[in-house]
């Protein structure tokens, strides 16, 4: 059975707790699903949050190191629901396992396709296929084989 959507377990930080949680990425938004836990000991009850796509300022992928270290950044337009979520300096920041790198990516780059909608897509792929015209080296802007005997003669005229 295929869902529309992408789960990707992600952790995080908040102050002293530690954050565990998945995020369910679709094309309405995101879904986040977590648990807190104060010092890694007592934990809190699990809570939901939903994004809609509307609300999302940015989303990014940072591939961290060899697929270590890998992050989702965000930023909403909404301060309510961002102080639902845990963040640090009004951006969201998600922990990715290696073994979730992939799927993170991926779940990361169709919602940014969803946000851009299909006229920005269209416009996004034409830029990227147009090629810009090669350009003339210095070398050849000022061949300076072909300059020398003119500029005997050219220095003479001024004479």
């Amino acid at each position: 059975m295929k869902t529309g959507y992408i789960s990707v377990p992600f952790k995080a930080e908040k102050g002293l707790s530690q954050i565990n949680g998945i995020a369910k990425f679709s094309s309405a938004g995101i879904i986040f699903e977590f648990e807190s836990k104060l010092l890694g000991l007592i934990g809190d009850e699990v809570k939901e949050v939903r994004v809609s796509v509307d609300e999302i300022l940015d989303i990014r992928f940072r591939r961290g190191l060899l697929k270590f270290f890998a992050k989702i950044q965000m930023r909403l337009k909404n301060f309510t629901k961002l102080s639902q979520l845990p963040n640090e300096d009004g951006k969201i920041k998600l922990s990715i396992k290696r073994e979730d790198f992939d799927l993170a990516e991926r779940a990361v780059r169709t919602l940014e396709e969803t946000m851009l909608g299909p006229e920005m897509k269209s416009i996004v792929e034409e830029t990227k296929q147009e090629l810009p015209p090669a350009q003339t080296s210095v070398n050849e802007l000022f061949d300076t084989e072909k300059l020398e005997p003119n500029k005997s003669k050219e220095t003479n005229k001024l004479k």
